[in-house]
């Protein structure tokens, strides 16, 4: 990761003693040395992302002498773009190399035979080449082999049987190539699977059943853009810690099995672009978590399941291009027609007005007249089943209720990722100044890489010297192992060990944001980022309605609810699609036992709640944590992201505070307080839409449009920061109130 470049010298062959050559990432060029084979103690050897294919000869002959080296475990050799093909020679059965990585070069002909020698192999990664011809059968001998990535080449023929031998892969990368026949039934055997995608290319038959018992599968089972055929097998049920399953495009027919509601964690669903027939299944209603949902291009008849309207994650629905009929609900997500979709149901009435759809009558049709009888009895049945169903919930409740807790809870569970002390000073280069991303009053954030995919985390190691470390490392833990929003930072794992002088270190491992902070957006000095990077209106308004989205699922949708107690900008953060993500749990509060008045629940625990300028009035006066004081600090953020102006600016003294100078500024004087880096944008966009407007709407009409905009937003931000709690709104009318503007807006 430097600006080193020219080629590798022959003369690095010298130093006999060399174990390592890492020189990833520059800009060195080719020809590599054929004489590195000489380094009889080299085990890595790391050149990604150069350019070492381009120089004056394109050629991998060096690979022969390193594929046969006596000690190498790393061979990475990708981003190089490296041509022609790989030579040919007996691979040495000897070797210790562990991971092969090719991927994203131009190397071509076959995958050669050699590599089913390399029984050591635990990663290897060809992808991104244009690799053709068959997939050897040998690749079964690889038998520890736990990444498999041959993804986006030219390879044809059958996936072969063998691919069964491979017992401990958990990822299996064959997309974007011409593979076909049908899938084999021995991939079943690879019982430590968690990720498989197979899309984009030609399989043809039915999907074996002997992948729905892959229990491990957990990330993704990918077999769209194929022609495969037959139905979907009931055993789909099994995958119950599936988090997508996508087998859009493709000639799949019959019924929706009901098993598929037994899928608890699956948030997408993708069955688009089949023949699938018979009416959507109820079952589809009990998957909370769920957030996508594509049933379009089918034969899906009967009525829209008016159960979908509960499920509170879910954010985009397509049932469009079917022969579903009936009236379409209004509630939860089909309150909102920019997330669904329902064109191409001619027999479709009733929704929203967006929808545009026909008004429901209260005539019905002869068909449903004709089952009307048996409609009541199998409602009858379903009355039953639910109270045997909640019987049976109800009694294994009391019955886990009584039994004795263990001596201590994990505070992760055994899914997470294993990680240890040095793991970490390794993965933060020795917690590095280089590394370092910010710090609070529990501890420093460092950027590392972690795992033999190199995802690139945060680490958040806290200070233990503060007495309420402790307690804060708890709360987060205890917070964060339960709850997944995609508004709301995902925890990866946690260290709780000793570090090299023998002391405790405790330290979170979150997903990294390469986007900061909002505070960072918001208020770095304008020498310090590009003027590109002000965030414009509509970013501005996406965040917030990211951050409402959050504070509702907190408050209304977790398992149970939870105060968050310090929003601010910067525990706000953002990731690369500039979706903004709530962070920093050290003083969240869980809500005991909750009343019908979810405006009268609060915690029964004391101490700091918040931070200065965003705390809740009545927490000064010792008021425990309420949802209601999220609420008020929330409103304090919306006000500070629109008029650029901190709570606690030297400008507010006395009784002038962020509430009051923009309460009165309304409505007359609302575009004097507007942050001023929003106007020039508003104003550029307005020559460039002007053409676009009608003539009748000229600038003065998309002022207006904006000072409107602008009003509303403010009016938001005023209500939920007014000093009483009874008169805040509520977080679940913020975010209506937003997407209304945001819509009026757009």
């Amino acid at each position: 990761m430097n600006l080193f470049s020219g080629s590798i010298p022959n003369s690095i062959s010298n130093i006999s003693t060399l174990e390592v050559i890492d020189l990833s990432f520059n800009s060195f060029i080719g020809p590599v040395p054929n004489n590195l084979g000489d380094l009889q103690n080299l085990q890595f050897f790391i050149i990604g992302g150069n350019q070492c294919g381009t120089g004056e000869v394109d050629g991998l002959d060096f690979v022969k002498s390193l594929i046969n080296h006596t000690h190498l475990e790393i061979l990475d050799l990708q981003y190089n773009g490296f041509k022609g093909p790989l030579p040919n020679f007996k691979a040495n059965l000897s070797t210790q190399l562990s991971i092969l990585c090719l991927g994203v070069n131009q190397i071509s002909k076959t995958i050669p035979v050699w590599i089913e020698n390399l029984v050591k192999l635990t990663f290897l990664a060809m992808n991104e080449n244009f690799l053709e011809g068959n997939i050897p059968s040998g690749i079964g001998k690889l038998s520890k082999l736990q990444r498999l990535d041959l993804l986006e080449n030219k390879l044809s023929g059958e996936i072969p049987s063998s691919i069964g031998n491979l017992t401990f892969l958990f990822e299996l990368r064959l997309e974007a190539n011409n593979l076909n026949a049908s899938i084999p039934s021995s991939l079943g055997n690879c019982q430590q699977l968690q990720y498989i995608n197979l899309s984009h290319n030609k399989l043809q038959g039915p999907i074996p059943k002997q992948l729905f018992y892959i229990s491990s599968l957990s990330i993704a089972l990918d077999l769209s853009n194929n022609s495969l055929d037959g139905s979907l097998p009931t055993e789909v049920g099994n995958l119950k810690s599936l988090s997508t399953i996508d087998i859009s495009k493709n000639r799949l027919s019959g019924e929706i099995p009901s098993s598929i509601g037994d899928c608890n964690s699956l948030e997408h669903l993708y069955m688009g672009d089949n023949f699938f027939e018979e009416t959507i299944p109820h079952s589809l209603t009990l998957l909370k978590g769920l957030q996508d949902l594509d049933l379009s291009h089918n034969n899906l008849s009967m009525q829209i399941p008016k159960g979908l309207q509960n499920l509170l994650t879910l954010r985009c629905l397509n049932l469009s291009f079917n022969n579903l009929e009936g009236e379409v609900p209004t509630k939860g997500i089909f309150g909102n027609a920019s997330a669904i979709l329902v064109n191409g149901n001619d027999k479709l009435c009733g929704g929203i007005a967006e929808l545009r759809l026909p008004t429901c009558t209260n005539h019905g049709s002869t068909k449903r007249q004709k089952f009307n009888g048996f409609g009541i009895v199998l409602a009858i049945i379903s009355v039953v089943l639910g109270i045997l169903l909640i019987s049976s919930f109800l009694t294994l409740y009391w019955i886990r209720r009584s039994k004795s807790k263990p001596p201590s809870t994990p505070l992760i569970d055994d899914w997470f990722l294993k990680i240890s002390y040095k793991e970490l000073f390794q993965a933060t280069r020795g917690f590095s100044s280089a590394n370092f991303i910010g710090s609070g009053s529990f501890g420093s954030v460092y950027k590392g890489i972690i795992g033999q995919d190199e995802t690139i985390v945060a680490v958040k190691v806290l200070n233990l010297h503060n007495p309420r470390v402790y307690k804060s490392f708890m709360v987060e833990c205890k917070a964060l192992r339960n709850i997944r929003h995609r508004n709301l930072i995902k925890i990866l794992t946690l260290c709780s060990s000793l570090d090299s002088k023998g002391k405790d270190f405790k330290a979170l491992v979150y997903e990294f944001m390469p986007n900061g902070s909002l505070d960072d957006w918001l208020h770095l000095l304008v020498e310090a980022h590009n003027h590109s990077r002000n965030l414009s209106l509509l970013q501005r308004l996406n965040i917030a309605i990211d951050v409402a989205s959050a504070l509702d699922y907190l408050h209304y949708n977790c398992y149970a609810s939870i105060v968050y107690c310090d929003l601010k900008p910067s525990n706000v953060l953002i990731d690369s699609d500039m979706t903004a993500h709530v962070s920093d749990f050290g003083l969240a509060r869980l809500l005991l036992e909750p009343n019908d008045n979810s405006s009268e629940t609060q915690t029964s625990t004391i101490g700091i709640k918040g931070s200065i300028g965003y705390a809740a009035p009545e927490y000064g006066m010792g008021g425990k944590a309420t949802i209601q004081g999220d609420v008020f600090s929330y409103g304090i953020l919306l006000l500070e992201m629109f008029t650029g102006k901190r709570p606690t600016d030297q400008m507010f003294t006395d009784d002038l505070n962020l509430h009051n100078f923009a309460t009165s500024a309304l409505p007359v004087h609302v575009m004097q307080i507007l942050d001023p880096t929003l106007i020039p944008k508003e104003e550029q966009s307005e020559e460039i839409e002007e053409v676009a407007i009608n003539r009748t709407e000229g600038p003065s009409h998309k002022t207006d449009q904006l000072q409107d905009c602008i009003t509303s937003i403010i009016e938001i931000g005023i209500q939920c920061s007014m000093e009483s709690p009874r008169e805040r709104m509520n977080i679940n009318d913020v975010g209506r109130g937003l997407h209304l503007i945001k819509r009026k807006f757009s």
